[in-house]
């Protein structure tokens, strides 16, 4: 699958672990724990089928402190990027980071 590609290749990864995965005719779930290079953890949760997809990717520091998520939870409708999102501090923000890689590639700018 192209997501354990992605892993495989990216720079910032260190570990990863697969919690839960499903694969069938027109979809998948995967429940992730990626270890990147600076000892930070990101949560990972993707269901696809043909009708939905729903995600939650959420970084916490080495110390397992919140860094930041982003999810697309049908709640914030003021948001231009609705249902798109990310949580930072305490400020909920649009965000058009949706996939794994755009995580991944947000992430490698900031560490």
């Amino acid at each position: 699958m192209e997501v354990f590609s992605l892993l495989d290749s990216s720079p910032i990864v260190l570990t990863y672990r697969i919690v839960d995965f499903k694969y069938w005719e027109t979809g998948s779930y995967v429940k992730m724990q990626i270890v990147l290079i600076d000892n930070s953890v990101l949560h990972v949760r993707e269901y696809n089928d043909e009708f939905e997809r729903n995600y939650s990717f959420h970084w916490q520091n080495s110390q397992g402190a919140f860094v930041m998520r982003w999810d697309n939870a049908p709640h914030h409708r003021h948001l231009k990027t609705y249902p798109n999102h990310m949580h930072r501090n305490d400020l909920i923000e649009e965000s058009d980071v949706i996939t794994l890689k755009d995580v991944l590639k947000y992430i490698t700018s900031c560490i």
